[in-house]
């Protein structure tokens, strides 16, 4: 009763007539749906409006076929889209242009992450938290060893490897040396990036559109992945994606993980394993090369079908601003689009994580959704199927880049 009289006061006080439900999609990867749920709470004290979060499965590749089926369909059910970071130029038709709904509001964030939802000159989504993942370790581990955290992937898999075999030779049957993202979806397109940039391989496809793929550096960086599977890396990590990477890491059963900085929090939460035992450095360098980290993020769009506008308009603007960043910054160690956050002293105390992640945000590496354009899903589903194939042995590395090479120029055509 207290809520919906605040709401209704609210509601009066900024003179709307009447208050919307605003139905926002959204996947559900870590503390996604808490987040929303806790900030629509927030937003209907604020404006009298109501949110209803329609769920969706956490892996982005499912997500992104839902989201077209709607999309193209027409589907006036859903006012709000929550979006990945290189879905812009493929979605673009279906949602509105936001920069006259939000208004000065865009100027306050990094002009990069901006840049990345605009197409043509329309901005499709409004940033809420930037991404870039880390190298988690286990301190009490590494201490115990004596070790230092690797700065490239031949020092991780030795690490690795050797506080495994130690800890198991004392009794931790079940810890394995590294978890990551091996399954055959956009994560692995993410990590396996990671790989071949950190070694100088490339970025898949180039930003003038060059396929670059198919070359020695690239192959010996997916061979050494590879190499990693059932010594290091468990059997199950071809089918792992963030959160099963995550559970094993939480329960106490890894000495590193490569995840997204959602984790760190969550890590050291109240019912983990590892609290007060974990920390974070930016990825390993492969061979010859330098750290590279994918670059990601989640943002919202309003879908052109809306019946909501008005009312999604101001969630998008709520949901964006800095006073719900630094809410997600403390809470759930969300990496702010809004330059000004990460000098702030409350952020810094709370979660240092985020101070002291925003070079490596900077610095990410992105995907080729900006060259490849509206191919770019497909892109990296043949990307993700060839560096999937080569970790489970099925071909070698340098074979399924070559294979791939030559998909994709069938795929690119005369042009992307």
């Amino acid at each position: 009763m207290t809520l919906l009289l605040t709401g209704a006061a609210s509601l009066l006080a900024v003179g709307i007539a009447s208050a919307d439900e605003v139905a926002v999609a959204s996947g559900s990867n870590g503390t996604d749906i808490q987040e929303l749920t806790e900030a629509g709470k927030r937003f209907t004290e604020k404006t009298g409006h109501t949110i209803k979060i329609v769920t969706l499965p956490a892996s982005t590749t499912d997500q992104f076929g839902q989201y077209r089926l709607w999309l193209a369909a027409g589907n006036s059910d859903i006012d709000v889209y929550r979006t990945d970071v290189i879905w812009a130029p493929q979605l673009a038709d279906y949602f509105l242009d936001l920069k006259p709904l939000v208004g000065d509001e865009v100027g306050k964030h990094i002009p990069a992450v901006i840049e990345s939802q605009t197409v043509n000159g329309k901005l499709v989504a409004m940033p809420t938290f930037a991404d870039a993942p880390a190298l988690y370790y286990r301190k009490d581990l590494l201490e115990k060893y004596g070790k230092q955290p690797p700065k490239t992937w031949a020092e991780l898999a030795a690490t690795a490897k050797e506080i495994q075999d130690k800890e198991r030779a004392a009794g931790q049957g079940q810890l394995w040396g590294f978890v990551f993202q091996g399954a055959p979806y956009e994560g692995l397109t993410c990590d396996g990036l990671e790989w071949v940039a950190s070694s100088g391989g490339g970025r898949i496809v180039e930003t003038d559109g060059t396929i670059s793929i198919n070359n020695p550096k690239a192959a010996a960086a997916l061979e050494t992945a590879k190499s990693w599977v059932n010594t290091i890396a468990p059997p199950g990590v071809l089918s792992y994606k963030e959160e099963e990477a995550r559970g094993v890491w939480q329960t106490g059963n890894a000495v590193f993980m490569r995840n997204w900085p959602y984790a760190f929090s969550l890590g050291n939460g109240g019912d983990s394993a590892i609290k007060g035992k974990i920390d974070v450095v930016p990825l390993p360098a492969g061979e010859g090369g330098s750290s590279a980290a994918t670059l990601g993020g989640w943002n919202i769009a309003i879908s052109k079908f809306s019946k909501h506008q008005e009312a999604a308009a101001a969630f998008v603007k709520f949901w964006s601003s800095a006073e719900e960043q630094k809410l997600r910054a403390i809470n759930y160690s969300r990496l702010p689009t809004i330059p000004a956050l990460y000098d702030d002293p409350e952020i810094k105390e709370k979660q240092p994580l985020v101070a002291r992640w925003r070079e490596v945000f900077l610095a990410a590496v992105p995907r080729p959704s900006a060259p490849t354009k509206a191919k770019y899903n497909e892109v990296s589903s043949e990307f993700w199927t060839a560096v999937n194939n080569t970790l489970a042995g099925n071909g070698t590395a340098e074979s399924n880049l070559k294979r791939l090479e030559a998909k994709l120029k069938r795929l690119k055509g005369s042009s992307w």
